[in-house]
């Protein structure tokens, strides 16, 4: 028996995308370990925001972490794949046409680089959570 638990719809979406489009990145590919409180904070959204949020999430995570989907074992690599999640969330995101939701992501992707380089993780997870409650208010 597994002690595993499932993974949310968008975080399994987006790791069928990824092992999808081969490569180094596909290959870096694993099962998630489970919900986290960020996990809670995206379910209500809707699929095709909720994949974008994650896709988001996982390269941030990739930038200062570790990744829930994705764990390359190269700390290059794992920068880069960051680099490509923030791309695909936010291109997904233009291609839904939601330019405002654009601009908070990327100001969200911004404020957490700022605060992690002064050193205040906490500040960049509050901004997470502010940015995940404004995209829930539109």
């Amino acid at each position: 028996m597994s002690n595993a638990r499932p993974q949310s719809s968008a975080l399994a979406e987006l790791a069928a995308e990824l092992r999808a489009a081969g490569g180094l990145l596909a290959g870096a590919v694993v099962a998630d370990d489970g919900p986290s409180e960020h996990g809670r904070l995206v379910a209500k959204h809707a699929p095709e925001r909720a994949f974008v949020i994650e896709a988001i999430r996982e390269g941030y995570l990739l930038h200062y972490g570790e990744g829930r989907v994705v764990r390359p074992q190269d700390p290059d690599l794992a920068l880069l794949a960051g680099d490509r999640l923030y791309a695909l969330g936010l291109a997904r995101l233009a291609a839904l046409g939601d330019v405002e939701a654009v601009a908070i992501l990327g100001d969200l992707i911004s404020a957490s680089a700022r605060a992690h380089a002064e050193g205040d993780p906490a500040r960049a997870d509050a901004a997470w959570r502010t940015a995940t409650d404004a995209l829930g208010a539109r």
